[in-house]
Order: C-alpha cells, then sequence, then structure tokens
C-alpha cells in the first residue's frame, strides 16, 4: 500500500510539472500514510519561501503540525488533517491583557476534526509571571490533548514592552509561570524560544522543562549546539490545505510510536 500511495505523488508530481503555482489555500501537500501508524501521516507541505536543506532536514521527521493565531483567519481543519497536519498548538493569551479573537473559534474547529491542540501564551516581560498566568487561566478551559506553551523570545518590536531582563530574571519568572500552569492543567508547558533569546538567557538550564525551538535556516543540533528539544519550528512560510496563506509548520522529535506515547502523557 505504501509503495503505491508514493507512486501515485510521483504521477501527480509529473502531471504537475510546468504549472505556475496555485494560489496557497489550494496548494495539495504530498503525504502517504505510515505503516507503523495508519493515523499518522508524513507530509510534504509547500513553502512560499523554501529553504535549501542540507543533512537532516524536516522531511526526515513523520509527525508535522501547526501553530496558529488569529492571522490565519478561519481553517478549514479537517482538510488540514486529512494533508498531514497532526497538532496544533494555537495562540491564546499574550501579556495579562490580550486574548486572540479566534482562539476559541480555531479551538473548537481543531477538537471537531481531530486535531489534538495546546495553547500558547506570548510573555511580556513588563508584567509579573503570576499575573500572566492567571490571564492565561481564565482564558484557556482544561481538557488539552497536549501540554499548553510558554512564548519566550525578546520584544524590541512592541509598542509597550521592550525591556530585556537578565537570564536569571527571565528563569526565575519563567519557573514560576511553569508552575503555576501545571499545578492548574496536570501537565507542564513546553518553552518555545528563539535562537538569541537561549543563547541570551541561558534559559536551557530550566528544570524539567521541554523546549520547542525556532530555526528555519538549518537543523536544530546545528543552530542550537547540544540542545534537547521536543518541536522544531522549521518554516514561518509554509503552504498547507485549508489555511489561507502563510503559516508556521513545526515537527516532532521522534517517530509516530513515540509521538503516541508523549501525546498521552507518557
Amino acid at each position: 500500500m505504501r509503495t503505491a500511495l508514493m507512486l501515485a505523488v510521483l504521477a501527480f508530481a509529473t502531471l504537475s510539472c510546468g504549472r505556475s503555482s496555485p494560489p496557497p489555500q489550494q496548494v495539495e501537500a504530498k503525504a502517504f500514510l505510515s505503516t507503523t501508524s495508519p493515523s499518522v501521516i508524513f507530509p510534504s507541505f509547500g513553502d512560499a519561501k523554501p529553504h535549501e536543506w542540507e543533512g537532516r532536514h524536516p522531511g526526515h521527521y513523520p509527525v508535522h503540525g501547526l501553530d496558529v493565531s488569529r492571522w490565519q483567519g478561519p481553517i478549514d481543519w479537517r482538510r488540514a488533517k486529512s494533508s498531514g497536519v497532526s497538532f496544533v498548538f494555537i495562540k491564546a493569551t499574550e501579556g495579562g491583557d490580550v486574548a486572540d479573537p479566534l482562539f476559541d473559534d480555531h479551538r473548537r474547529g481543531a477538537q471537531a476534526a481531530g486535531v489534538p491542540w495546546g495553547a500558547y501564551h506570548y510573555y511580556y516581560f513588563c508584567r509579573p509571571a503570576h499575573e500572566q498566568a492567571k490571564w492565561f487561566i481564565e482564558n484557556v478551559p482544561r481538557g488539552a490533548d497536549l501540554p499548553h506553551v510558554l512564548d519566550m523570545e525578546w520584544t524590541p518590536h512592541s509598542k509597550t514592552c521592550t525591556i530585556r531582563p537578565d537570564g536569571a530574571t527571565v528563569r526565575s519568572e519563567a519557573k514560576r509561570f511553569l508552575d503555576i500552569l501545571e499545578s492548574h492543567y496536570g501537565r507542564r508547558p513546553i518553552v518555545y524560544t528563539t535562537v538569541d533569546f537561549y543563547r541570551d538567557t541561558d534559559i536551557a538550564r530550566l528544570p524539567k522543562t521541554e523546549f520547542w525551538l525556532r530555526s528555519v535556516a538549518g537543523h536544530p543540533r546545528n543552530v542550537y549546539p547540544k540542545a534537547a528539544w521536543r518541536f522544531w519550528q522549521y518554516t514561518g512560510t509554509g503552504l498547507v490545505p485549508g489555511v489561507q496563506g502563510k503559516v508556521d509548520i513545526n515537527t516532532f522529535n521522534g517517530p509516530p510510536e513515540i509521538w503516541a506515547r508523549w501525546k498521552a502523557g507518557g
């Protein structure tokens, strides 16, 4: 079956040669089912600005998913799932007083389509961690399929908060946020971060913490030397069926069997 599907994909690609690129909402991902876990699809999504990967690249990983916010607009979750989307992290809140207006729509749509979801909080360094954790809890119900996410990165373009605390302060506040959410939801959140923030704050020193790393021009093992990572955001310009325009795409670090155990909390 796997061979037949791969041949069908190759045939489709051959017939498509020479066509002009379709608009993003019409891009169809090439995918084939995992022989060890039929519920997981190995996708090959489009990209508005593709990177020429060297060595190990996103295609070596079978489990891919999205992170989305209001900027993606309404999403056809069933179509996205059928194209190979295995999970989604949805923006819920930022700081202590901003909520994403499409969070509930995205959450309910993903749930209805059977796409495992978690929520993320964009951290502002001008509010104490406990206030931001409280705001997140007020806006995100229990019942997520995945751990939630603390998004920590520098905010140089913010109109209200551009301070850059030292590493010890950042780690202390991050730990407080993670502890509060773990107590409330029963599972410790993941930390999403970027190359410069990771380097400047030494946030890898946080205990009991899994990381989701952004690296759109190189494998994490090269960009974040010696870092352990659970998720890798490998593009911010992905083209995925069911999603209008460009979207972030991520991969899970492991095969379908590990994904299933991890998702279940194992």
